[in-house]
């Protein structure tokens, strides 16, 4: 990730996928999203991935050396590191790495009290970068057991009563904005104890494609696999996609969500 500026404490900073592949995962996401990749500060074992030549998202060969499965992470920025993890462990999630030093900054990955992974990031960020606009991802959204219950521990974690962050209740979901913009979703409904980590809490990472059912198929036809079917949503139309190594995404033709 390219140095740049500071992000609002709080707010979304960036998305990364978690791989044990590098080079599968490029070639996936190259054929399914039409991304293209450079390497990023970080290292060998790190890239940047871009969408018409901007950054969109960050790969990363670290899941076996972190002992973590697969996924995307989703990444809030913070003003202390340690002052976040602190909130986690006080409010019953788990800080499973870090703080941990990359480049100009430091990471922490965390789990949230129903299991749900996060992360946060202590340093500049990319300047452009921003969910729901230009290459960035359309919006986040995490399924959880309670939204509401959601919404105290991620707000209490990352002071969202105190910062210029707008939260709303609105028909039994949780709706996050920044300077008027949805940036994540907060959903009720995903089983904790399921056997099914794919309807287990997490956060969804959605990216924007011209069309859902070319997304699909190109997907399918690259090794990978369907965990929601296209549909229509209350915003679009969508799917939910599986990487081969197990990293879960939707893709949507929404511009924003929620």
């Amino acid at each position: 990730m390219s140095a740049s500026e500071r992000a609002g404490p709080g707010t979304p900073c960036w998305v990364s996928l978690l791989t044990g592949d590098l080079g599968a995962a490029q070639r996936f996401y190259g054929a399914v999203l039409g991304w293209t990749f450079r390497q990023g500060s970080l290292g060998e074992d790190f890239c940047v991935a871009l969408s018409g030549g901007r950054p969109v998202a960050g790969l990363g060969n670290v899941a076996r050396r972190m002992g973590v499965a697969v996924h995307w992470s989703s990444y809030f920025a913070v003003d202390d590191a340690d002052t976040a993890a602190a909130r986690v462990r006080e409010r019953g999630g788990t800080v499973a790495v870090g703080p941990l030093a990359f480049g100009g900054g430091r990471a922490v990955l965390a789990a949230d009290p129903d299991g749900a992974v996060f992360g946060f990031w202590e340093g500049r960020v990319l300047r452009d970068w921003s969910i729901g606009s230009g290459a960035a991802p359309a919006w986040l959204e995490l399924r959880t057991r309670d939204c509401f219950d959601a919404a105290l521990f991620y707000g209490g974690v990352f002071q969202w009563d105190s910062q210029e962050t707008d939260v709303r209740y609105e028909d039994d979901v949780v709706m996050i904005r920044v300077a008027g913009q949805t940036v994540a979703c907060l959903r009720g409904g995903a089983v904790e104890a399921a056997p099914d980590p794919k309807v287990r809490p997490r956060w969804h990472v959605y990216f924007r494609v011209d069309n859902v059912e070319k997304a699909v198929a190109a997907a399918q036809a690259a090794g990978g696999s369907v965990v929601a079917e296209p549909g229509v949503s209350r915003v679009g139309p969508e799917a939910t996609l599986c990487d081969p190594e197990g990293g879960i995404f939707t893709v949507t033709e929404a511009a924003r969500g929620c």
